[in-house]
């Protein structure tokens, strides 16, 4: 058994259709300690119950209608673990060793945050991301995102050190945890997937994409600073990627 424990925090509001199989994946990790937290958001549709079902300690904050990022920082306020992970409701671990394999990663490397690759899971069945990951650099990541949110660990330690998440950002609130934790000290990124990410029509991400797009947007330019030919290049790159996702728009409106 590894010394260091994992503490799970996963934030649901009517979470049932995909939650079981997110529990599913937490309790067949293996040769993990793993502190379990639950935020929920005032869900009604039996997913309160399904949680407390569960079979292991776990624990469960109750809370009101709040934003994600106030959710997620509230696991934050009462995680015991060493390492923090965010695991959505809607996402799940690959295999019964992703968790295993970041403690031996944090306890070799002697790293203060990693990040592995996910696979995308679309109407039940497992894809590939679709693109090819760069070499981390601060530099590259304030081009565009390419961390997943729930294949990245950090320590207790340096996510609170760097304030956890900005409750003002409603979808790129990760981004901009990653661009402030990599001030202090680089990742080890992991080249293998550790976790699955559902894509679904209910998702936010992707029922409100213009949004999240516009948000990336504001954070890159927040981290960028005055640089005129920086915040120049960030504004064009947008332009492209929402004309980019316009077209798509309309190749399956007309399919």
């Amino acid at each position: 058994m590894n010394t260091l424990t994992v503490s799970v925090i996963t934030c649901t509001r009517n979470s049932e259709p995909w939650l079981g199989e997110c529990i599913d994946s937490v309790l067949k990790q293996r040769s993990v300690n793993i502190d379990y937290i639950f935020v929920d958001g005032g869900s009604t549709d039996g997913t309160l119950e399904r949680i407390r079902k569960l079979k292991r300690p776990y624990t469960l904050l109750e809370r009101g209608q709040e934003g994600i990022s106030e959710a997620m920082n509230a696991g934050l306020e009462i995680a015991r673990g060493d390492i923090i992970a965010h695991l959505h409701s809607d996402d799940f671990y690959l295999g019964d060793d992703a968790l295993y394999t970041v403690v031996e990663a944090f306890q070799r490397q002697r790293c203060r945050w990693l990040y592995g690759r996910t696979l995308r899971c679309i109407q039940g069945q497992l894809h590939a991301e679709g693109f090819v990951a760069p070499s981390f650099s601060h530099a590259q990541l304030l081009r565009g995102n390419f961390i997943p949110h729930p294949a990245t660990f950090v320590s207790r330690e340096l996510i609170w050190r760097v304030g956890g998440f900005d409750p003002r950002l409603r979808y790129a609130m990760d981004y901009d945890l990653w661009l402030r934790l990599a001030r202090i000290a680089p990742p080890l990124a992991l080249p293998q997937p550790l976790a699955a990410f559902r894509e679904h029509t209910g998702s936010l991400s992707t029922r409100e994409r213009a949004q999240a797009m516009r948000e990336d947007l504001q954070v890159r330019l927040s981290h960028t600073g005055f640089n005129p030919v920086a915040r120049a290049a960030h504004w064009l790159r947008y332009a492209v990627r929402r004309q980019r996702e316009r077209l798509s728009q309309q190749q399956v409106a007309h399919a």
